[in-house]
């Protein structure tokens, strides 16, 4: 396997990064995100780890509009921060939650179609067509679902559902997709299948992924962010979070002795919650 800490975020033009400066939420006198300054590059596949609290999630749901929040964020050169969560998602950004969200009544092209329809009428996205739209067959083929695009959504095994969602942001020529946990309860090949998925993805957009599961983490990361008490705890290559002895000692508890060569281990039970 290709060691994805040698691969470096693609620049090409069209490609926009997130730049977040002082970012702050607060929740009835708790600070669940702390200032927080960082900078995800063009084409990066950018991965949020830290202990559960850490503030995670929260910076997710305020860059897409759905916490107030206090600070900066701007992608493709415009501070977004303050936007209804529609002007953002128009703005090219667009976010998956820890369980998929399809419509499991209809198929996997319905699910695309519908996705890919703005400012069509539902009875016309419904309608059953002679061909399929471009973009909704390229998603088809990124996502692995070609051969399943007649079966219902409700059908598929969860990380196919999982996939059929991320296909349903790419239809929409989302830019930054901000992934909140693609592959808990996945299995050894689907985790597998879905960090090549996440690779072919960043080729032409921007990714950050929220994960618990470290393995993962250490296959597919490209840079990684590590939050802790709603601050930005350490930031680098894998290799690079690893080796940092502030980051051994929130996930093992305690100071890291000197010469620990482990990494990051596994989170806990309760850090996992």
């Amino acid at each position: 396997m290709t060691d994805p800490t040698t691969t470096e975020p693609r620049t090409d033009t069209g490609l926009s990064g997130l730049e977040i400066r002082g970012l702050r939420v607060a929740f009835d006198g708790f600070t669940a995100v702390d200032g927080v300054d960082l900078d995800v590059g063009p084409g990066d596949l950018r991965f949020l780890i830290g202990p559960n609290g850490a503030g995670k999630t929260t910076l997710v749901d305020a860059v897409t509009g759905l916490v107030k929040a206090e600070g900066s964020v701007r992608f493709g050169g415009e501070d977004i921060l303050g936007r209804s969560v529609h002007r953002i998602a128009r703005s090219g950004i667009g976010r998956t939650f820890q369980t998929a969200t399809v419509f499991e009544e209809l198929t996997v092209l319905q699910n695309l179609d519908i996705a890919a329809g703005a400012g069509r009428g539902t009875l016309t996205m419904l309608r059953r067509r002679k061909g399929v739209p471009e973009s909704v067959a390229r998603a088809l083929e990124t996502v692995g679902l070609t051969d399943l695009a007649g079966s219902l959504a409700g059908t598929l095994a969860h990380g196919r559902k999982q996939w059929l969602e991320i296909g349903m942001l790419l239809v929409q020529d989302v830019r930054l997709l901000l992934l909140d946990e693609p592959v808990a309860g996945m299995s050894h090949d689907e985790r597998q299948a879905t960090g090549e998925l996440l690779r072919r993805i960043s080729r032409e957009r921007t990714v950050v992924v929220i994960e618990h599961d470290m393995d993962f983490m250490r296959s597919f990361a490209r840079s990684v962010s590590v939050l802790h008490a709603g601050k930005v705890l350490s930031e680098g290559t894998v290799t690079e979070v690893q080796a940092d002895p502030k980051v051994q000692e929130v996930y093992l508890g305690h100071a890291a002795t000197e010469g620990t060569t482990t990494g990051v281990p596994r989170p806990t039970a309760a850090q996992e919650a």
